[in-house]
């Protein structure tokens, strides 16, 4: 049968050819994924945090009662193989913490994270900053431990980089998670309240000049010190090397003497590397073939 001149069979087809694009809806996720059933749901993950919590708050009694000569907070111009720190004097102790799933849980957007399965969006990260304050909760132990820090005196600093534009709802979110008040400017450090962006040294180095810092706790390496981000430990190819940078001394010895880490198993600078990075040449292995002993 022949077509009509106007017509023609690429008119015909070109419906067929588009629905072939149109790529089907994922499917909704069955359940979270492994690191957000660690971190949200298992004993596991309250039981390291509660650990770290432990040590943390024994850790600070005992700097309390013998008064340390340096802060934890490294001088400007350390580095991580030659580390300095910034002289206590008189000044009076703070201990200071990143935020988000290191003192506090943002279960409300990790439940978004997980049902929609898209990853993490910008937009809908300043939305949930200024909206989310009634579905966060204290990392297990946080709450606890904080309070027992302020009751020996202890100053406590949050440093975090939620954005300095929507400082006023993560004071109500810090309140409404248990972790009591927070003060923008004295007792609350923000991305946008320095010229550093994301970094977080010049916002240490401001505390550090006011405080005597005994201790630090956060989830990434970036809340200790920028010099983990930076350089050669910021390259594509950097994981073995900055695994390497954190074991090696004198740094490896600040790991649960001053600085204390709060696992995150769902995001960050840690959740990077392929096959080659992760597993080296010498440590891989594979079932022997049929027959092989």
């Amino acid at each position: 049968m022949s077509m009509p001149k106007r017509l023609g069979w690429g008119l015909l087809l070109a419906p067929l050819a588009a629905c072939a694009t149109v790529a089907p809806s994922p499917a909704p996720p069955v359940n979270p994924p492994a690191g957000m059933r660690y971190l949200y749901g298992s004993g596991e993950g309250a039981a390291i945090s509660a650990q770290a919590w432990n040590a943390l708050l024994a850790y600070v009694s005992a700097r309390v009662k013998a008064r340390p000569e340096d802060s934890v907070v490294l001088a400007d111009g350390a580095s991580l193989a030659a580390p300095r720190f910034v002289p206590c004097g008189d000044k009076p102790f703070a201990a200071v913490f990143d935020v988000d799933e290191t003192v506090m849980l943002n279960t409300g957007y990790e439940y978004h994270d997980a049902k929609t399965g898209k990853g993490f969006d910008a937009a809908d990260w300043d939305a949930w900053e200024k909206t989310g304050e009634g579905a966060v909760g204290p990392v297990p132990g946080a709450d606890q431990g904080l309070a027992a820090l302020r009751g020996l005196g202890v100053t406590v600093i949050f440093n975090t980089n939620r954005s300095a534009a929507n400082a006023d709802a993560t004071v109500r979110a810090i309140k409404a998670a248990g972790l009591g008040d927070a003060v923008h400017g004295q007792t609350l450090y923000l991305s946008g309240d320095d010229a550093m962006g994301s970094r977080k040294d010049g916002r240490r180095a401001t505390i550090a000049a006011r405080y005597c810092v005994i201790a630090m706790g956060g989830d990434q390496l970036g809340d200790f010190s920028d010099l983990f981000n930076a350089g050669p430990l910021n390259a594509e190819k950097a994981v073995p090397a900055r695994r390497v940078a954190t074991l090696q001394p004198p740094v490896a010895g600040l790991w649960g003497n001053g600085w204390f880490v709060m696992p995150n198993p769902v995001y960050g600078s840690g959740l990077k590397g392929g096959f080659d990075d992760i597993f080296p040449m010498d440590k891989r292995w594979a079932p022997p073939a049929i027959g092989e002993k």
